[in-house]
């Protein structure tokens, strides 16, 4: 069956019409119908896509357990990754849709969530205190599950909150149907995760909550909320934490485009748009880029143990994706992925579940983020008839909030203090300094992939090079630098593997006096190594943007910490030499420090926070790696 009409007669008479997917893209007055039998693999690489005709080849429904590919940890609930092979696909006029698509109340009874609003609230305070107030991260989300049983055929009662979705829901990315045999999930996703198309690839970091009161859009308490520090942060540091991914999946990295408003019927966000060129097979895009920030936290490893810490239960598909795989008129690799949020699944019994989550900052409150939680499942949960519905415009023209002249000069001002390196277009053959060109530069990862993006920055300073996590043996002979790079962890424990090998890389760097930069983390145990005293912050330095003095001059960067060295002078004797710090002048926090053969900066230089942060690198490392002599080089090019 491929024609709506047939598959909603078969529903009618009780029959099962095999798999489907039924969508609507942002924008288009269309839906798209995909038929064909479901298959499911064990790996994001098994997910078929062969060579052929142009179009869409295989729809495939990714769990959040697969992100256990990238050797994250998540409890394992089995939820299988499911492939609809697209067999036939028809398109639909959105009008014809809607004349056919089920006009009717959903039905259910003993809605309520998995956990109370008190429970979640305790577990707000948890994480604020336990992982972000101990260094464990910058931000985290955590979910809660709306439960029903839906009353009546469970097909019937999904194509009819999809219709209730496509009139009264607004702003969505995908709006869709799928049903595989085994569930049927129905929702109205606003952010598209990952999408690439003629080697193009974007994704689409949405976050902070407005909540519409009432019919009217209430301009001023809009304006309140894009100057609300916790929803600037909120972005920023989801901004930063897709262009880490998109410094993997993306050759030059990611391009900063936006912000915008995201006008949904119930709420509105804020987000970016992130475009680079890219030549991967779409489903290793697929891997590097589980899954959203957005929907996990930052940095993504460490985010994946606090989630399974404190939710102690699988997410099934909330926050995955729908993956849409195929091949252009010109053979390329398609890839269109909507997250799955605002999504509700349905079992062939007519169990429901509405997943929903919350980011947790430093500033959040639990009132607040149990608020949101509520504010998030808004629309599809009146679409299934467990909350009060959209007003209905009918046909007048919606007020868009996002054409307001001061609303657009609000958005705009949000790019002001960011760096430009990740704003503006940047040419992939530009030069780079002359004494840096053709070195060689190995990065430590130490489990955050900020090295992502400042492999990029040092790229583009000339450097080549390598990206090696810290539990991975090798030699660091051959490089002209090593960065010791930034992760997450409490850089004093004695006995945690990360901190040991840290530990011991910089030591074997001191001694040896191998040109060493460390960021973050690396320079914490940098300073720990050189005899200076760690501290926990009163309060974390996470998504922060501050002008610190930094050897002569004040510097804007951004901060991604609870730990600190700190010192009372602004020179140290080592016994690897005299070593200059740049302290805070209020409670000598050492923000960077600098001695022969190496250098150590607190913040992250690499960050879309540090507007500063390429001239913080160009500095430091011209001193590190001076320039070589006339005779070096020409030894050098006899040798070559």
């Amino acid at each position: 069956m491929t024609h709506l009409t047939d598959l909603l007669a078969a529903i009618a008479r009780g029959v099962d019409p095999g798999p489907f997917a039924l969508l609507r893209r942002e924008g288009a007055d269309e839906l798209e119908l995909f038929t064909g039998p479901v298959d499911t693999v064990e790996r994001l690489a098994d997910i078929p896509l062969t060579p052929g005709a142009p179009g869409a080849q295989t729809l495939a429904l990714v769990p959040f357990r697969q992100i256990s590919e990238r050797g994250f940890a998540c409890v394992d609930d089995g939820a299988p990754l499911e492939c609809l092979q697209v067999r036939d696909h028809r398109r639909i006029a959105l009008a014809d849709a809607l004349a056919i698509l089920p006009d009717e109340q959903v039905r259910t009874i003993d809605a309520a969530f998995d956990i109370t609003d008190e429970e979640y609230a305790r577990t707000v305070h948890r994480v604020l205190a336990e992982e972000i107030g101990r260094g464990e991260g910058a931000n985290f989300v955590i979910h809660r599950t709306m439960h029903a049983t839906v009353q009546g055929p469970p097909l019937m009662a999904a194509l009819a909150a999809l219709r209730r979705l496509l009139v009264a829901e607004r702003g969505a990315y995908w709006t869709f149907v799928v049903h595989t045999g085994t569930r049927t999930m129905v929702g109205a996703s606003p952010e598209r995760h990952v999408s690439v198309d003629d080697g193009l690839v974007m994704m689409n970091p949405i976050s902070g909550t407005f909540r519409r009161a009432g019919d009217t859009p209430d301009r001023e308490a809009l304006l309140r909320f894009l100057d609300d520090p916790k929803e600037v942060e909120e972005l920023y540091m989801v901004l930063d934490e897709e262009l880490k991914m998109m410094a993997t999946v993306a050759e030059h990295g990611g391009q900063v485009i936006g912000p915008y408003l995201k006008e949904m019927s119930h709420l509105a966000h804020t987000e970016y748009l992130l475009a680079g060129r890219g030549t991967r097979d779409v489903r290793e895009v697929l891997r590097e880029t589980m899954f959203a920030p957005t929907v996990t936290g930052s940095p993504m490893e460490n985010a994946c143990r606090v989630i399974a810490r404190h939710e102690r239960r699988g997410r099934g598909y909330y926050s995955g994706v729908l993956a849409l795989l195929g091949h252009d008129e010109a053979g390329r690799q398609t890839l269109d992925a909507p997250i799955l949020i605002r999504t509700a699944e349905i079992s062939p019994t007519g169990r429901l579940r509405v997943p929903v989550g919350a980011t947790l900052v430093r500033h959040s409150t639990a009132a607040g983020e149990v608020a949101e939680t509520h504010a998030k499942a808004a629309g599809v949960l009146a679409a299934l008839g467990l909350g009060p519905a959209a007003p209905d415009r009918g046909s007048e023209p919606v007020a868009r909030l996002a054409d307001d002249p001061a609303v657009r000069d609000a958005l705009a001002t949000r790019n002001a203090p960011l760096a430009r390196f990740w704003l503006d277009q940047r040419a992939p053959d530009a030069p780079g300094l002359p004494g840096l060109v053709s070195r060689r530069a190995l990065i430590v990862d130490a489990e955050d992939t900020f090295t992502g993006m400042l492999a990029h920055q040092l790229g583009a300073l000339g450097l080549a090079v390598t990206t090696r996590p810290w539990h991975a043996s090798g030699s660091v002979d051959g490089y002209d630098l090593v960065v010791a790079g930034p992760g997450p962890g409490d850089p004093g424990s004695t006995d945690e593997p990360k901190m040991v090998a840290l530990r011991e890389l910089l030591g074997g760097l001191l001694a040896t006096g191998r040109p060493t930069l460390a960021v973050c983390l690396g320079h914490q145990v940098l300073a720990g190594q050189l005899g200076l005293p760690l501290h926990r912050r009163d309060a974390p330095y996470q998504g922060l943007q501050r002008e610190v003095p930094l050897f002569g001059r004040t510097r804007r960067v951004g901060f991604y910490s609870t730990f600190t060295a700190r010192a009372e002078a602004d020179k140290l004797d080592t016994a690897y030499g005299p070593v200059e710090l740049a302290r805070d002048p209020g409670d000598g926090a050492v923000h960077a420090l600098r001695g022969r053969g190496f250098a150590g900066v607190q913040f992250h230089p690499e960050s879309v926070l540090s507007p500063d942060g390429l001239a913080v690198l160009t500095e430091l490392l011209t001193d590190l790696l001076p320039a070589p002599r006339a005779d070096e080089l020409s030894a050098t090019s006899g040798r070559a």
